[in-house]
C-alpha cells in the first residue's frame, strides 16, 4: 500500500503562501486635498523653524538654555538606557529591520512596492535633509563657540552638519513607512501615532545626550513628515519602476530557461465488447484519438487501413444468454421431473 508522505509544517506554510493573489489590490494612498492642506502646514512650520533660528529669536535662547541645563548629568541613571535608544533613529540598523519585514511582505503580496516605496522614502529623505545640513552649515552643541549665537553657516568647520536632526528625521520615515504602508485605516492611525511618538523620542534623546539643539528635533520632526506627506506624488514612479523590474525579470527568466515545450494529447483509451458469439463478452481496450488532438494522421501503433470512430459504429449485441451455466436448472417451458411416490 503506498501512502503519501505527511506534508511538515514549512510546506503547510509554503502552501498557504502559494494560495495568495499574485498582484493584489492595495490600497495605494493619494493625494487628497487634506493631505495637501497638513502639507502645506508642515511646509511652513519648517519655514518658521529655519527662520527662527537664522535671526536668533527666542528659539535660540531655548537651544543654548537646554544644552547648558545639561540633562546628562541631571539623570545620569537613565544614560546607559539612552544610548541604546538612540539606535532606533540611526539609519543603518533601522534601514535593516524595516528592509528585512518589507521584503517578506513584498514576497508574500507578490509585489515590489513596499521596498520601492521605502527605498523612494529613504532617497527624498537624504536629498532633502542633506541639502539642508550643508547649505545651513550649523555647528553642534559640543562645538559651539559663541553663548547665545545660532552656530550656523559653519561650513568648514566640523560637526556643522547637524541641522535638521538626521536621527529624528529618519525614526519618522523608517518607522512611518509602516503606517504609509499598512492595510486598514485603524492599523494606518496607530502606526501613525507611534512612528511620531517615537521619532520625537528619538529626537529628545538627543538633546539629552548633548548632540542636537532643541531646535534641531523639531526641525528634523518636520523634514521626516514632509517626505511621507509628498510620497504619494511619487506613486506612478513607484508603479513604473514596479513594472520594469517585473519585466526585467520575466525576460531574464524566459531567457535562461527557454521555450517550454507544449506536451502532446494523450489517446482516450475506450472500453468497448467483442462482437463474439459466445456468451461470455471479453472487453477489449480500444484507442481512441482525443478529440483536442491537432494532427489528423493516426496513431503509429494502430494498423495501416481505414479507422471509423466509436459514433459511427453499428452497435454489437452480444448472441445468447448470459447467464453462467447450472446443472441444477432447467429450460424454461420444460416440464418439472416427476417426484417419486412416498406411502404415508
Amino acid at each position: 500500500m503506498r501512502t503519501e508522505p505527511k506534508p511538515t509544517r514549512l510546506d503547510r506554510i509554503f502552501a498557504r503562501l502559494d494560495r495568495e493573489p499574485e498582484r493584489p489590490v492595495l490600497d495605494v494612498p493619494r493625494m487628497t486635498r487634506h493631505r495637501v492642506v497638513l502639507f502645506g502646514a508642515t511646509l511652513a512650520f519648517y519655514a518658521a523653524i529655519v527662520l527662527a533660528v537664522a535671526a536668533t529669536t527666542w528659539l535660540v535662547r531655548i537651544d543654548w538654555q537646554a544644552m547648558l541645563f545639561r540633562p546628562y548629568q541631571q539623570w545620569p541613571e537613565i544614560h546607559a538606557f539612552l544610548d541604546y535608544w538612540v539606535v532606533l533613529g540611526q539609519r543603518g540598523p533601522t534601514a535593516v529591520m524595516v528592509s528585512a519585514w518589507l521584503g517578506w511582505r513584498s514576497w508574500r503580496q507578490r509585489t515590489l512596492r513596499p521596498l520601492l516605496a521605502f527605498g523612494m522614502a529613504v532617497l527624498l529623505l537624504n536629498i532633502t535633509v542633506g541639502a539642508v545640513k550643508y547649505g545651513l552649515g550649523r555647528s553642534g552643541p559640543h562645538y559651539a563657540t559663541e553663548v547665545g549665537s545660532n552656530e550656523m553657516w559653519h561650513w568648514l568647520e566640523a560637526g556643522s552638519d547637524i541641522f535638521p536632526s538626521g536621527h529624528t528625521a529618519n525614526a519618522v520615515v523608517t518607522w512611518g513607512i509602516l503606517a504609509y504602508l499598512a492595510s486598514t485605516p485603524w492599523t494606518r492611525r496607530w502606526l501613525s501615532a507611534l512612528s511620531a511618538v517615537l521619532s520625537l523620542s528619538v529626537g529628545l534623546t538627543t538633546v539629552y545626550l548633548g548632540t542636537h539643539w532643541l531646535s534641531d528635533v523639531l526641525l528634523g520632526w518636520a523634514a521626516g513628515l514632509l517626505v511621507l506627506l509628498a510620497l504619494p506624488w511619487f506613486e506612478p514612479l513607484i508603479s513604473r519602476a514596479e513594472s520594469f523590474l517585473l519585466d526585467l525579470r520575466d525576460r531574464w527568466t524566459a531567457r535562461r530557461t527557454g521555450p517550454v515545450p507544449v506536451p502532446a494529447p494523450a489517446p482516450v483509451l475506450a472500453s468497448v465488447r467483442s462482437g463474439e458469439d459466445d456468451g461470455d463478452a471479453t472487453p477489449v481496450r480500444e484507442t481512441i484519438p482525443s478529440a483536442t488532438a491537432h494532427t489528423p494522421r493516426n496513431p503509429v501503433y494502430l494498423a495501416p487501413g481505414p479507422h471509423t470512430v466509436r459514433s459511427e459504429r453499428t452497435p454489437v449485441t452480444p448472441t445468447g444468454s448470459r447467464r453462467p451455466p447450472h446443472s441444477d436448472r432447467v429450460p424454461r417451458g420444460a416440464g418439472s421431473p416427476a417426484r417419486p411416490l412416498t406411502g404415508g
